[in-house]
């Protein structure tokens, strides 16, 4: 199999469909359309998307910062693309943004389940920092919070 060429870019209009989609198919709580799109003009947002060498979406994460925190929202790979280091391509991006924004820390939620994730985020310096109860609903889970310290 040949590896993906994965090239990032930040989110707009014309990634909205895909994503949209994309959020359907991962999350049981999936944002509307509307809602991406307002994250396209949140200056307080940093949302990246990952397209193959011919602009097929291959997923996208979402970071909100306030100050000199930053929180992921959302990271997604369609499921046929995964295992390929989108995500891990997406977090690097989105940590290379907080290093230049000069935030202190980038922090995220992950179903305990998620041990594939999880092991992505420990091999990005996220480190284990607490447990949030019942977090995610369909099915009802608790989360992990994660988080990375830049400085």
């Amino acid at each position: 199999m040949n590896k993906i060429k994965i090239k990032i870019e930040l989110f707009s209009e014309k990634h909205i469909d895909d994503i949209a989609s994309l959020e359907k198919i991962c999350f049981s709580n999936p944002w509307s359309k509307n809602l991406l799109a307002s994250e396209i003009y949140n200056n307080n947002s940093n949302f990246l998307v990952a397209v193959d060498e011919f602009n097929k979406v291959l997923g996208y994460v979402g970071l909100k910062f306030i100050l000199d925190e930053g929180y992921v929202t959302n990271i997604a790979v369609f499921p046929q693309y995964r295992n390929n280091g989108v995500a891990s391509e997406l977090l690097k991006r989105t940590i290379e943004f907080g290093y230049a924004k000069n935030l202190k820390f980038i922090s995220l939620e992950v179903r305990k389940s998620n041990v594939y994730a999880i092991s992505i985020y420990k091999n990005l310096g996220f480190a284990l920092m607490g447990e949030r109860k019942n977090f995610y609903i369909d099915p009802q889970e608790n989360a992990f919070i994660m988080t990375k310290y830049l400085k």
